[in-house]
């Protein structure tokens, strides 16, 4: 009877585990299938999960940039440019703040812990008139690397905090042996601290990457008319024209729009779990 209910519960967890999936992979399946239809089928009254008589045609024009003069390429290297950058200057930034916050003990360490806190609970459209007083008075308006400073700046909160975890749970232990055996601090940081705060690193980067690669607001705000250097976000707004919408090219340009994403994820969760695999061997 116990088997029983145990088989019961068990499908039904997977059961419901399915039917999450398909709610969460149906708005994807329908904004792939809607990249790849004619007009002729996107407007149709019957609609179809698949297209029926596939096309590139979508593609092509979100490729080409026909619609704000430059190509899709400009816009992706923008994007990519600013994402990798913040997420490197996040991500080292925050390692450097989570060992000393962890590792050391010091006068306002508590409150600074706080204040971390207190600054993710402002919301970011707040600060957006406030910030872009204060690039202008820089002469950071209409600058890639405004934006990075910005990315980085509203990442570091969370990075700092989901570090600062990785770095307490390495036993001190591991750290004053090395030391004893005549380890140096940067030896110790390159060869068993590193290492074992690697998983941390890679989860760190990957909300960095997201926040930056979605970010909308503050690109449009500080990018202001130079659309060379727009990203990719403001680029997908400009299919949306004066009482019409474009969507499929709305849906191409979309679905471009998630690949880079999938890409990383798919790069670092390997990674990612190779460091959890290799931190667990060497603390038993």
């Amino acid at each position: 009877m116990r088997l029983r209910s145990r088989r019961v519960r068990r499908a039904g967890l997977n059961v419901l585990g399915i039917l999450v999936a398909l709610v969460t992979l149906f708005p994807i399946l329908w904004m792939v299938s809607t990249a790849f239809k004619p007009a002729s089928e996107i407007y149709s009254l019957t609609p179809h999960p698949l297209p029926a008589h596939p096309t590139l045609g979508n593609f092509r024009s979100v490729i080409d940039g026909k619609v704000i003069g430059l190509p899709y390429w400009n816009f992706l290297k923008n994007s990519l440019f600013v994402t990798l950058a913040s997420v490197i200057a996040s991500t080292l930034i925050a390692l450097l703040a989570a060992i000393a916050v962890a590792r050391f003990r010091f006068r306002f360490r508590t409150s600074y812990l706080i204040m971390l806190l207190i600054v993710q609970m402002l919301p970011q459209q707040a600060m957006v008139i406030a910030l872009f007083l204060d690039f202008r008075s820089l002469g950071l308006l209409d600058n890639l690397v405004g934006l990075i400073l910005v990315y980085t700046a509203f990442s570091l909160p969370v990075t700092i905090w989901m570090l600062r975890n990785f770095v307490a749970a390495v036993p001190r232990e591991m750290e004053e042996a090395a030391a004893i055996d005549g380890a140096g601090p940067m030896r110790i940081f390159w060869r068993i601290l590193l290492p074992l705060v690697a998983p941390g690193l890679v989860a760190t980067s990957v909300f960095a990457f997201i926040f930056a690669w979605n970010e909308f607001i503050f690109a449009l705000t500080f990018l202001g008319t130079d659309t060379a250097k727009y990203t990719l976000p403001i680029y997908v707004t400009y299919f949306y024209g004066r009482g019409t919408v474009d969507w499929g090219s709305i849906m191409a340009a979309s679905t471009l729009f998630t690949i880079p994403v999938m890409a990383f994820f798919l790069i670092v969760q390997r990674r990612m779990t190779n460091g959890l695999v290799t931190g667990a061997a060497v603390k038993g």
